[in-house]
């Protein structure tokens, strides 16, 4: 018997007991090892079990109505099965809705559905246990591939080929009526064209949903299944009725708001709880613990074990330690990587093991007494939430990154000095972001300029003889790269210069200083900011600061509500970052003499307390600049400005503008608004053409300055 099959050129022979050959062919259609009567083609070698080779080249399957599914000898573009997620390479059933199965998974799953689910009697059951640990990793990780939940939460039946099947979704009806949708009757299809459900709102890519085709609306099968009313043992005086939330109320156990779907809600008590929260697995494993946890439904008080926080329902023991925690922080990661600290971070229920010297989180001023992150070698403590804040957070494995990143230079020493025996200090460099040696300087005559970090200097620097071009040494001796813990990319920034951008830690705007670039998202941030640790020291405060994520107060410089701050453990006092960061010394155009940053007024009289910037009155408790000499005060905003660190001059292009352009302080009428330019603007150079604009009007819109590009020599 011979059969000219579409996907082969030459008849293909019967074979109907395996011979030699055939014992080790593999199947063409399916890939599977050929086993029983098969079609082949001796002189190509090529096998077609007989399944695939008598497989219809179009079916229409009752788990997709809407179309036909036409057999493929090359595989589509997205080469995923729909019904056993796997990969493919061989024939497929598909669809120009692009739903795609292997041609074994559409045969299997067209008969079950012709048969009936309830059919698979002669197929054993797999009884779900209490531990699962002794199950293979594949497993654990399977999924029904009906409701597409996780496989062993309940007994199952064992398909074949990596396909598994709840037990309780063996009797599925194919056909439901539900009340969300009562004009339709929602038909048991394969999820090929995922949409939210109707229910819980949540999209989910694989598996089967019911689904009304007409009015492209889908209903998870899980979601299908919740009873409209039931009885729970966390509000015993009335039922809970399945409906949408119109109040947002908080859910009675995990405390958080849901913004759409439906929830179980008591109207007369105000009353809610989530879905999930309804129904909570009765045992989770989690690799927090050693042992599995159990629910223990009661509604009694209790403080989470793992992360200290308080909790008033439904919570979960460990009976063997007597643990009680969230269901939540069962998933939590046993060790961590915390961007505020060079070493992974440990999980523990019991800090005392360690013998911490320290019991004071560090993310915040709280002590830490139940479940937290710690490094015991570095006595580092952070409370498991306090950790949490850093989850979104990216890190990254890099193959040639050590822990000496920080120390990788950005010169090259060209001459050394020696200060006394043992101190030997780089006294001419070549830096990586200047074309000309620096020599290492103590002038203090005169007002110098960082042009690393755009601040006064008053300390030792390097200076260039050939040009204007000035560093502090801290600035100089900033690395070449450099991770920021405060960075949600946590891959190594490469320290650059000559960029226009705003720093989105303090919210000016820069032209001509050093600045790091994030390689993944392409954002700057300033040299100030990327020098500031997380504990730092601070010349307006004898005491060292530290960095809470978590701070309910006012801010001793500008009397702004604090949300987060570096904050005084020995005393009140807390600073935001901008405060922090405001330069101690500074020139202004109002004053010949540099303005010095001063934290308290020592003339309390009232005539003293006004800005002689603006004229308006000054808070006497708020940080102000002052020049002793002129004796004048000002605002701090009055003085630092989002345009103070840009540096006048320079050679720029502009898309809209045909001719070089330079910043400039000038008053003019704008070409956009019309009105005199008071700050900053971009002028151009050509002669004759009187081209003036405010900056502002260019950057409205925008948080960069990526459409005017530097051509100074030299720019990076």
């Amino acid at each position: 018997m011979e059969l000219q099959h579409f996907s082969h050129k030459h008849p293909l022979v019967f074979i109907e007991k395996q011979n030699h050959e055939s014992e080790k062919a593999y199947c063409s259609g399916c890939g599977e090892l050929v086993s029983g009567s098969s079609f082949s083609c001796v002189e190509c070698g090529y096998y077609l079990d007989k399944l695939c080779a008598e497989a219809p080249s179009e079916i229409n399957h009752p788990f997709h109505c809407n179309h036909s599914l036409k057999l493929q000898v090359i595989p589509p573009f997205r080469n995923i099965c729909d019904f056993c997620d796997k990969g493919l390479d061989k024939f497929v059933y598909h669809c120009s809705c692009d739903l795609n199965l292997h041609i074994k998974c559409a045969l299997l799953s067209k008969s079950i559905a012709e048969k009936g689910f309830g059919k698979l009697d002669d197929i054993p059951h797999k009884e779900a246990l209490v531990s699962i640990e002794n199950f293979s990793e594949e497993l654990k990780g399977a999924k029904c591939f009906a409701c597409w939940q996780r496989l062993l939460d309940f007994a199952y039946l064992d398909l074949g080929h990596g396909i598994f099947l709840h037990k309780k979704c063996v009797d599925l009806p194919t056909e439901i009526n539900h009340f969300l949708h009562s004009q339709h009757s929602l038909i048991l299809q394969f999820n090929s064209k995922p949409l939210p459900c109707q229910m819980c709102k949540k999209t989910q890519l694989k598996g089967f949903v019911y689904r009304c085709s007409p009015c492209e609306l889908a209903l998870h099968i899980t979601c299908a299944e919740l009873p409209t009313k039931i009885n729970h043992l966390c509000h015993r005086n009335h039922p809970l009725f399945l409906k949408f939330d119109p109040e947002s109320l908080p859910c009675q156990i995990c405390q958080n708001t849901q913004d759409e779907g439906l929830v179980y809600c008591c109207s007369i008590c105000k009353f809610k709880l989530h879905i999930d929260c309804a129904s909570p697995p009765p045992i989770i494993k989690g690799k927090i613990h050693e042992h599995p946890f159990t629910l223990f439904w009661k509604q009694l008080p209790f403080i989470c074990d793992a992360c200290g926080t308080t909790g008033n329902c439904a919570s979960y023991t460990c009976y063997k330690c007597s643990l009680t925690i969230h269901g939540n922080c069962i998933s939590l990661p046993p060790i961590i990587k915390f961007p505020r600290h060079r070493h992974p971070l440990s999980h523990t229920f019991i800090l005392g093991q360690y013998e911490m010297k320290t019991l004071i989180c560090e993310a915040c001023p709280e002590k830490a007494q139940h479940g937290v992150y710690c490094c015991s070698d570095c006595n580092y403590v952070v409370h498991a939430d306090c950790a949490q804040e850093y989850s979104w957070f990216s890190f990254y494995e890099l193959e040639d990154m050590d822990e000496d990143l920080n120390e990788k230079s950005a010169f090259a020493v060209i001459k050394v000095s020696k200060l006394g025996e043992d101190i030997v200090i780089a006294s001419e460099i070549k830096h990586l972001n200047h074309q000309h040696n620096l020599v290492l300087s103590n002038d203090s005559e005169g007002h110098k300029v960082c042009d690393g970090c755009m601040l006064s200097i008053s300390t030792l620097f390097y200076c260039c003889s050939q040009c204007e071009f000035f560093l502090h040494k801290s600035c100089a001796e900033a690395p070449k790269k450099k991770k920021l813990w405060f960075h949600r990319h946590q891959s190594p920034l490469t320290l650059t210069s000559n960029h226009i951008f705003r720093c989105p830690r303090c919210f000016f705007w820069f032209n001509a200083s050093f600045a790091y670039k994030c390689n993944i998202c392409k954002s700057y941030r300033c040299l100030a900011c990327a020098l500031i640790s997380d504990t730092p020291t601070f010349q307006g405060h004898k005491h060292r600061l530290y960095r809470y994520d978590k701070y309910e107060g006012q801010c001793n410089g500008c009397g702004d509500q604090l949300h987060a701050a570096y904050v005084c453990k020995d005393c009140k006092f807390a600073v935001h970052n901008r405060c922090l960061r405001l330069p101690s010394k500074i020139l202004h155009e109002y004053d010949e003499h540099p303005l010095i940053l001063t934290y308290h007024e020592d003339n309390l009289y009232s005539e003293y307390t006004y800005c002689d910037i603006c004229e308006e009155t000054r808070n006497p408790n708020h940080w102000f600049y002052h020049c002793a000499i002129c004796n004048t005060s000002a605002h701090r905003e009055c003085v630092v400005k989002r345009h103070s660190y840009m540096k006048l001059g320079g050679s720029y292009r502009m898309r809209s503008h045909p001719h070089r352009l330079t910043f400039t302080k000038k008053i003019s009428a704008c070409h956009v608004c019309h009105q005199p330019c008071l700050d900053l603007s971009l002028e151009c150079l050509k002669n004759g053409c009187d081209y003036i604009v405010h900056l502002e009007c260019i950057t409205w819109q925008s948080f960069n300055y990526s459409f005017i590009e530097r051509e100074d020599e030299g720019a990076s």
